[in-house]
């Protein structure tokens, strides 16, 4: 599906005022993971209180050991140290790359910024080699975006 398409159901997902926020981000992660083929593991990691890690929120995709990520410490965590965007065409050519299954090929992460301060991510696998192009990343920047307005 388009991320023309997806736009306007990420944003009405949003936009479910009596739904709870994880509860929202939840039907994100599954939008995304439904709609975009190559898109095998969608979650969103926040920062964990005053500590310099990174935690899982909602997910959809396979259930994964890494719960927590220090700064610094894999894909997630470079960009919580970075603010930037990190598209990996082949997670066996990283040196910091923390695997999460042994079918990813590829990921996305894309910080979400809440009044200029990075709070947070969408990471994406891919069980697909080298997906990714910046049609994904400026679609990913517009979905924190949007998410950054349900959470202030």
């Amino acid at each position: 599906m388009p991320f023309q398409t997806l736009k306007p159901q990420v944003e009405s997902i949003l936009n479910s005022g009596e739904l709870s926020v994880d509860n929202r981000l939840t039907q994100i992660c599954e939008l995304l993971k439904e709609n975009i083929p190559y898109y095998n593991w969608v979650g969103f990691y926040f920062k964990n209180g005053d500590k310099n890690e990174l935690k899982l929120g909602s997910f959809a995709g396979e259930p994964t050991d890494h719960i927590i990520i220090p700064f610094g410490k894999g894909i997630c965590g470079q960009v919580a140290v970075s603010n930037q965007n990190f598209v990996v065409a082949d997670v066996k050519a990283q040196d910091n790359y923390i695997a999460c299954s042994i079918h990813v090929k590829a990921e996305i992460v894309v910080p979400l910024f809440l009044n200029g301060e990075n709070v947070g991510q969408i990471d994406i696998d891919s069980n697909t080699a080298n997906p990714f192009s910046t049609k994904d990343e400026r679609f990913l920047e517009f979905v924190n975006e949007k998410v950054a307005e349900i959470l202030s």
